[in-house]
């Protein structure tokens, strides 16, 4: 797979000089536009090879009780708790919950992951402050032994910089992940699950969420 995206990256790159140099064969803008569509279908193709070495997910892998939480404060949350209520699954929603918060007894803590600026600041904290919240909150579900399930529900929006931030920490941490696809072109959680042998589901739309978490809490 490295090899054909580094095929195909090279081959944009030629097009891309090409273009620069004035060919005679096509107009700049074409070989330039054409030169990102190759790069765009080697990092899909990537995305595709990440998606199909993951593991399946099981039926009823988690339990209640269920803690669902923010990691980047984005409005995500909220559409991940609907995705929930839609599955029938019963669950604590809670953006802020700390580590020493979190209680004994929960068996699956939910991730909706997604970094907003505005978020935060509505939160009254910072990017550091969160992160600091989400690796105290991640290692003290790993010592008392829930599973953690990593979802980035946000699409290409809920990606950058920022975003990128918050999803390395809590899907190097899950158990098992959910994701939209159109959020993952480049590959990034799907490999970092693929990377860690753990379960996943890359689906279309948010609405296939729904029937992942129906199929994860056995419902």
């Amino acid at each position: 797979m490295k090899k054909n995206v580094l095929g195909a990256i090279t081959l944009a790159a030629m097009m891309t000089f090409a273009a620069c140099g004035g060919s005679q064969q096509a107009p700049a803008a074409t070989q330039a536009s054409a030169a990102a569509e190759t790069v765009a279908e080697a990092a899909s193709e990537a995305a595709g090879e990440a998606a199909g070495a993951l593991k399946e997910i099981e039926a009823g892998a988690c339990e209640t009780p269920a803690v669902l939480t923010s990691i980047g404060q984005s409005a995500d949350v909220d559409i991940v708790n609907t995705l929930c209520s839609k599955a029938g699954i019963e669950i604590e929603k809670n953006n802020n919950i700390t580590a020493d918060d979190l209680p004994a007894d929960c068996k699956t803590l939910v991730l909706a992951v997604g970094g907003s600026s505005k978020g935060l600041g509505a939160a009254g904290i910072d990017a550091d402050q969160e992160l600091a919240r989400t690796a105290a909150l991640l290692e003290k579900a790993k010592s008392q032994g829930t599973k953690i399930v990593a979802v980035h529900t946000g699409g290409a929006a809920r990606r950058g910089t920022l975003s990128d931030s918050f999803i390395n920490p809590a899907f190097e941490a899950a158990d098992i992940g959910v994701i939209v696809a159109e959020g993952d072109q480049d590959g990034l959680m799907q490999g970092i699950l693929a990377k860690n042998g753990v379960a996943g589901a890359c689906v279309s739309t948010v609405a296939d969420c729904v029937a992942v978490m129906t199929t994860l809490f056995g419902k």
